[in-house]
């Protein structure tokens, strides 16, 4: 997998983000397109070998579309400068934990775990780490979860303790997090070399095992 065109393509259109431009370039967003969705089978191959909950998925439809939704943003432009892809048990990591795999000009990245759950699922996820914190813990403290990610991404947070939550909790920064993930970024040296699909694989294996604890929270 040659992801030069692709990369190339994302970096033309952060300099030409505009619709008259995009449609001239149309032909060449269809040939990327199919190439980011080529990708996605083979890395989709390298998850079923340690997550057979995507079995049931297709990956050339978990993409997210390029096109923005400027409905509610100041930021107008169009078109995105990335392209993504979600893989969860039933889609694209909506209301469940998953991988996420993000390809753009110097700002590429693999994330995993759980997004922005809803309430109560978020409710779940702090009971279970309460109750169950020295597995938290096991998985977090991992040397090679650790060597990777370094921790949980707190992007995301409570200014104060959550409802329920003693503010005191020895725990307590991991529980005022709003999403629970992970996230490795890759330089586009390596997201050009030849065992990129392979690298990125072994990365979403060492997400496993978190997304498993965030599963079993919320069933």
């Amino acid at each position: 997998m040659d992801f030069t065109s692709i990369l190339a393509f994302l970096k033309a259109i952060a300099k030409n983000n505009n619709r008259e431009w995009f449609e001239k370039n149309k032909p060449r967003y269809l040939v990327v397109k199919t190439q980011f969705e080529d990708f996605l089978v083979s890395f989709h191959q390298g998850l079923l070998k340690f997550d057979d909950s995507l079995g049931n998925i297709n990956p050339r439809k978990q993409a997210f579309r390029i096109y923005r939704d400027v409905r509610f943003s100041k930021d107008k432009r169009p078109y995105k400068v990335n392209m993504g892809a979600g893989f969860s048990a039933h889609g694209k990591m909506e209301q469940e934990p998953g991988y996420y795999i993000h390809i753009e000009p110097g700002k590429s990245f693999i994330a995993g775990g759980f997004y922005m759950p809803n309430p109560e699922n978020l409710a779940r996820i702090r009971q279970e780490i309460d109750y169950n914190t020295k597995d938290f813990l096991k998985i977090l403290n991992d040397k090679k979860f650790k060597n990777v990610f370094g921790g949980l991404d707190e992007f995301d947070k409570l200014k104060t303790a959550p409802k329920g939550y003693a503010k005191d909790h020895p725990h307590l920064e991991i529980l005022k997090n709003k999403s629970f993930i992970v996230t490795h970024a890759f330089p586009d040296k390596e997201v050009l070399a030849r065992d990129f699909v392979k690298r990125a694989t072994e990365t979403a294996r060492l997400i496993k095992p978190l997304n498993d604890f965030l599963l079993q929270a919320i069933s």
